[in-house]
């Protein structure tokens, strides 16, 4: 199992090649107030002075410090290793150059530090430092800046807060172990580092707990209460270390001295307890827990980088390869386009929109819901009165009264109703035409991917098929045109569907038949006192003139025959405009249908391919993007590394996790 932790370092290492950790990785957070002995506690751990000290805020950047153990160098030197140094270091950013002398690694860390902050400031890039020695345990650390109450010098007013949520982002990884550093001389109730832990860590599952600086306890006191985890318990354990002092520091005290004036410490005052606590305890103890952890997290991490190949794989897919043959790819673009706008249409496309409809199903839905409902919703007399009726009769009778109703007025007032169709008939055509437009930007969505590679294409090909359409557009308007023309031209009451004329004309020719036999009865006949309704205005349809200077009536009751030619010529009308709504309802979608959306099938591929491929434009148009080649090269890059890290994981035999 000892082999966990450097297969996990192993896997940090692929992953920062790409400038990226797309897998939380298992790590050790070291979270603790500002001079809670937090860097004494990790220099311990490696054995060697290499930390920045100083007043203030010194560790402004995350530190991820991977331990490696290696061979004496006495072994190395049989093995003819090239490395002639015991322990050594090496840095992320500073490309095969080795450090052999600790304090240069201090430097570098400084210095790293400052390139990127300023003004005593903080920043989330993490600096990674890699340390060899025979002297230490595999281990990977990651300091993280102390935590503060009060800015110091140019510091930002809200370092407190800015602080607070660096730590937060780190320790919120699932697969981290929480690290916490407490001084002996503060109260542990009021300790920031365990209350940050236990936000992200509510049971205490990954939490240890460090209380530094024993020695500096006040005289007659001890943590022996707190070391017990009677004061606050912790989950995975409570461990005490004495952190070398600032005379130790000035004095240049090894941390080789220190540790063993340490253990001399703990027996002299935690006799019970000296086994369990100290550096070397504390070493044996994270790289247990550490190994334990990643074993535990092991099975997720697998399936997260098979999930995460499969995710990029197929976005590398999706960029497709680079263009080799022009020819071919604008042919395989064009066609690939045609038949998905074809399919859209058909409903046959492999991306069906399940939130609204679309294609041929929303033409569908113009047919027969918005347009049929439409012409249902208009009433046959609607906008024509009774007033309008008579005036007609008697404008298409001239200077005789008749004894009839005229044909010709019904023929005027049918047509002023049949020509109430064409409007919607051909709104319908442009909502046709308008959901035509809409499946261009569907396709270039969903189906056609290569189109997001070389935006001059997709342009290109968005204005031959936006200009096909409005070519198509006056056609198709004058044939709906001429639809409504074609009924207007010729009525035709002799049409099978008008039951109606053949009854009116019975029923007339009976009227004419009375009115011949008892022509006394009509000429002596008054005005019923029954007879229906007012007309407004109807004593002289024509502008009143007065020419006897009396009162002309503002309107009349309606004689019987008035009334029964009105509804002579309401019936008609009626029956003929349902005729003719019938015929249009049924014509105006096959119009459509074949002067516009067939058209357009049928010819939209032959019209991509005559305007655009051309020998002049094919360079121009498959012009990727500029993003899409640095994306393409980035996912690869990510899928390499995904690839490797699989085969990483895969060494991993069963037996080495017990």
């Amino acid at each position: 199992m000892e082999t966990l932790i450097p297969i996990i370092n192993r896997l940090q290492e692929v992953f920062l090649t790409v400038g990226a950790e797309i897998i939380q990785l298992p790590q050790i957070m070291v979270v603790g107030s500002q001079s809670s002995g937090k860097s004494s506690v990790l220099e311990s751990l490696v054995g060697r002075d290499f930390l920045p000290r100083g007043s203030g805020i010194v560790t402004r950047r995350p530190l991820v410090l991977q331990l490696v153990n290696v061979p004496p160098l006495e072994e190395r030197r049989k093995q003819e290793h090239g490395i002639k140094a015991e322990e050594w270091g090496t840095f992320l950013h500073c490309k095969n150059q080795i450090f052999t002398d600790f304090s240069e690694i201090r430097k570098e860390i400084e210095e790293e530090t400052e390139r990127t902050t300023n003004n005593k400031g903080i920043s989330p890039e993490p600096i990674h430092l890699k340390i060899y020695s025979p002297n230490v345990l595999n281990l990977t650390l990651v300091d993280l800046p102390g935590i503060t109450k009060v800015p110091v010098g140019d510091q930002p007013e809200d370092i407190e807060t800015q602080v607070q949520e660096m730590i937060l982002s780190f320790i919120s990884n699932p697969n981290s172990l929480i690290l916490c550093v407490s001084p002996a001389n503060s109260d542990l109730a009021t300790s920031d580092a365990l209350k940050l832990a236990r936000e992200v860590d509510p049971d205490g599952r990954r939490t240890l707990l460090v209380v530094s600086k024993l020695d500096l306890m006040d005289a007659g006191t001890d943590a022996l209460e707190v070391l017990l985890g009677r004061v606050i318990p912790v989950r995975l354990g409570i461990i005490g270390v004495v952190n070398r002092s600032q005379h130790d520091l000035n004095t240049q005290k090894t941390v080789a001295d220190a540790c063993r004036d340490e253990q001399a410490f703990l027996q002299r005052h935690y006799p019970s307890l000296a086994s369990r606590c100290g550096s070397r305890y504390l070493a044996r103890t994270l790289s247990r827990l550490l190994m334990h952890h990643i074993r535990d997290c092991l099975p997720e991490l697998k399936t997260r980088v098979t999930v995460l190949s499969a995710q990029y794989q197929a976005r590398l897919s999706s960029y497709g390869e680079p263009v080799e043959d022009h020819s071919a790819t604008l042919l395989q673009i064009v066609t690939k386009f045609a038949t998905d706008y074809c399919n859209t249409i058909e409903g046959t496309a492999r991306h069906i929109q399940t939130s609204e409809l679309c294609g041929g199903a929303r033409i569908c839905y113009i047919f027969h819901e918005t347009f049929g409902r439409t012409l249902q919703s208009i009433d046959p007399l609607g906008g024509l009165t009774e007033l309008d009726i008579l005036t007609a009769i008697r404008n298409a009778t001239g200077p005789r009264p008749a004894l009839f109703v005229p044909e010709v007025s019904f023929e005027l007032l049918v047509k002023r109703q049949i020509k109430r169709l064409e409007e919607p008939s051909l709104r319908c055509v442009e909502l046709v035409h308008e959901e035509l437009q809409r499946i261009i930007q569907h396709c270039s969505s969903y189906s056609t991917q290569e189109l997001l590679r070389f935006p001059k294409l997709h342009d290109s090909i968005v204005e031959v098929v936006t200009s096909l359409l409005r070519k198509r557009l006056p056609i198709t308007n004058e044939m709906v045109h001429n639809l409504v023309a074609i009924e207007l031209a010729y009525i035709n009451t002799k049409h099978p569907d008008f039951t109606d004329a053949a009854q009116v004309s019975a029923s007339v020719n009976s009227q004419q038949t009375e009115s011949l036999d008892g022509g006394k009865r009509w000429k002596n006949e008054k005005m019923p006192s029954e007879d229906k309704g007012l007309v407004p205005g109807f004593g002289s349809p024509a502008k009143a003139v007065n020419l006897l200077d009396t009162a002309v009536p503002i309107s009349r009751k309606l004689s019987t025959r008035e009334q029964r030619d009105c509804e002579v010529i309401q019936r008609l009308i009626k029956c003929y405009f349902l005729i003719v709504r019938k015929n249009i309802q049924d014509s105006v979608p096959k119009t459509v249908m074949h002067f516009l959306v067939n058209f357009v099938k049928e010819r939209l591929q032959s019209e991509l391919v005559g305007q655009l491929y051309k020998q002049p434009l094919l360079q121009e148009l498959l012009i990727e993007s500029q993003d899409t080649a640095q994306q393409r090269t980035e996912v690869s890059q990510m899928l390499e590394a995904l690839k490797k890290a699989n085969n990483i994981i895969s060494e991993i035999r069963e037996t080495h996790l017990w």
